[in-house]
């Protein structure tokens, strides 16, 4: 059996003291490179994110402006067409309200006008009704009158007619019978009797003929 010395004890524990430093050493930097490459790759990863997160963030504030734009844009058309069309049923209501009006006052033109004319035509109806009777009773007092002549006699009759105008008495003698009417002629001054004559001759000359 191998006896153990001291010396041969001493070799094995030298030899495990120096190689244990140069394994801490390794472990360490492998540590750190480790470390290095997680930093860079979170650092990578989150500035992607980052970078990734501002433009969809970007992207979304774009986008809703844009959206905010079209909408005021599309609020401000609308606003405009209604306005106009509003305009545009006012000057309707305004152009239909002054052609009522119009259409009202030729209509009042137009009553008062056959107003007059109704009144017109009765103020003729009237007059005319009027002068036939101022006619009828013309007529009938020059009747009257040339019978009271016709049954005088002639020679007062004759002194009547001589002071009466010449046409005055011409209408009576052509209204009498013809034998009142000569008898009456023969009493009147040749003068007076040639100038009735001649009155009596231009009537009978207009009157027509048929």
């Amino acid at each position: 059996m191998t006896q153990t010395t001291p010396s041969t004890l001493k070799k094995p524990e030298k030899a495990r003291r120096k190689r244990r430093p140069g394994r801490g050493a390794l472990w360490l930097i492998a540590m750190v490179f480790l470390a290095s490459a997680v930093i860079r790759l979170v650092s990578g990863t989150g500035a992607a994110i980052a970078r990734e997160m501002s433009e969809l963030t970007h992207g979304d504030v774009a986008e809703e402006h844009s959206g905010a734009a079209e909408l005021c844009k599309t609020d401000a058309e609308t606003s405009a067409l209604l306005e106009a069309l509003l305009k545009r049923e006012k000057d309707v209501e305004e152009r239909e309200l002054m052609l009522a009006q119009k259409v009202k006052a030729v209509e009042l033109a137009r009553a008062e006008v056959m107003q007059n004319m109704t009144a017109l035509e009765d103020a003729e109806m009237r007059l005319e009704a009027t002068m036939t009777r101022s006619q009828s009773a013309a007529e009938d007092d020059l009747a009257k009158l040339t019978a009271v002549y016709e049954s005088m006699k002639p020679k007062e009759a004759a002194a009547l007619f001589e002071a009466m105008s010449p046409d005055f008495a011409a209408g009576f003698l052509g209204r009498m019978r013809s034998d009142a009417a000569g008898a009456i002629m023969a009493g009147l001054t040749p003068e007076t009797a040639y100038t009735i004559s001649v009155i009596l001759a231009g009537r009978n000359a207009r009157a027509p003929s048929e």
